[in-house]
């Protein structure tokens, strides 16, 4: 019953650790608890956050989107190029979400129409959305982005009063609404019966791939916002940015106890999943430890956040099954 009690609270767990490694920066890392910092720290993991979102109702629905860190990518090229070409800000915006959103339609139709599995899908337009990137930006970087807008996504802004940036505080605004839509609606529970048993839930009425084609959609216009915030925050568009980032979108997924097979998570933990990796990047760079090493932490961090529960799942298997041996 323990065993089982721990594997239902793994979200809870990630939680604890997360207050864990905070409060072991506040006694051992100088400066780690200076608003500046924490603006930094914070803000530093803002896209990662904003695409974890998404991802995270992907993945309850047994769903997964690789291209996520290419899409943004290829926004920020965008942004770069339309600007570059004289292109009105105002007018940028809204066409490079609208690309994010053809991106996730792509996704989404060769999945739910074509039926091929998501991993494969997002693998290849993972390199096709950054090679379209590299084609439309090259290997060059366009900056002198303008003031206005860019002020908005800095680690120098924040909300008066608080250390918060305001990417931050949108990601927590749309972290509360998708935290209603995943345990507060019809939807949410559609995903969850999709991840769990995708055939069951067709028969059950639930239009199976028009909800994943929506997923697919929505994570690509996400990123494709991503994209933007991060271009603004270092004031340069890249065709590389935001390279590797899908890894840390997974694994703060993955950490936070959402279920990689489907059907099974909570939101709280995904943020939670988030905050921690962020934090630990920032204590240990706060503490000169090599970006490698910070590589090692996440990639062990994932492989525990997905060996462990099963791990607990086999054990209490084999306690049940040595305890009916001894009954019988």
């Amino acid at each position: 019953m323990k065993l089982s009690a721990i594997k239902l609270r793994w979200d809870t767990a990630v939680g604890v650790l997360l207050v864990a490694v905070f409060i072991t920066g506040l006694g051992t890392t100088d400066g780690f608890a200076s608003h500046d910092n924490l603006a930094f720290a914070f803000n530093d993991i803002a896209e990662v956050a904003l695409m974890a979102l998404p991802m995270t109702l992907l993945v309850v629905a047994g769903q997964v989107d690789l291209s996520v860190a290419s899409m943004l990518g290829l926004a920020s090229a965008l942004t770069g190029e339309l600007w570059d070409a004289g292109w009105a800000f105002e007018t940028i915006v809204p066409i490079v979400l609208l690309v994010g959103v053809v991106g996730g339609l792509i996704n989404g139709w060769l999945v739910t129409r074509v039926g091929l599995p998501s991993l494969a899908v997002t693998i290849g337009t993972l390199a096709l959305y950054r090679g379209l990137a590299s084609v439309v930006l090259g290997t060059g970087a366009i900056t002198d982005f303008p003031e206005t807008y860019a002020k908005w996504a800095v680690d120098t802004t924040t909300v008066p009063g608080t250390f918060l940036t305001y990417p931050v505080v949108l990601f927590i605004v749309l972290a509360a609404v998708a935290a209603v839509v995943l345990h507060a609606t019809g939807l949410g529970r559609s995903l969850f019966a999709i991840g769990a048993q995708e055939d069951a839930a067709y028969f059950a009425g639930i239009r199976v791939k028009r909800v994943k084609l929506l997923l697919f959609v929505v994570s690509g216009l996400i990123s494709a916002f991503a994209g933007i915030v991060f271009t603004l925050r270092y004031g340069s568009a890249r065709a590389d940015n935001g390279q590797g980032f899908e890894m840390l979108v997974i694994a703060s997924v993955l950490l936070g106890g959402v279920d990689f097979d489907g059907g099974k998570g909570t939101l709280f933990g995904a943020v939670a999943g988030v905050l921690l990796i962020g934090v630990l990047k920032n204590l240990l760079t706060l503490n000169d430890v090599a970006n490698e090493v910070q590589v090692i932490v996440t990639g062990l961090l994932l492989v525990a956040s997905v060996l462990t529960p099963r791990l607990i799942t086999t054990v209490s298997a084999w306690r049940h099954r040595r305890a009916a041996a001894q009954a019988g």
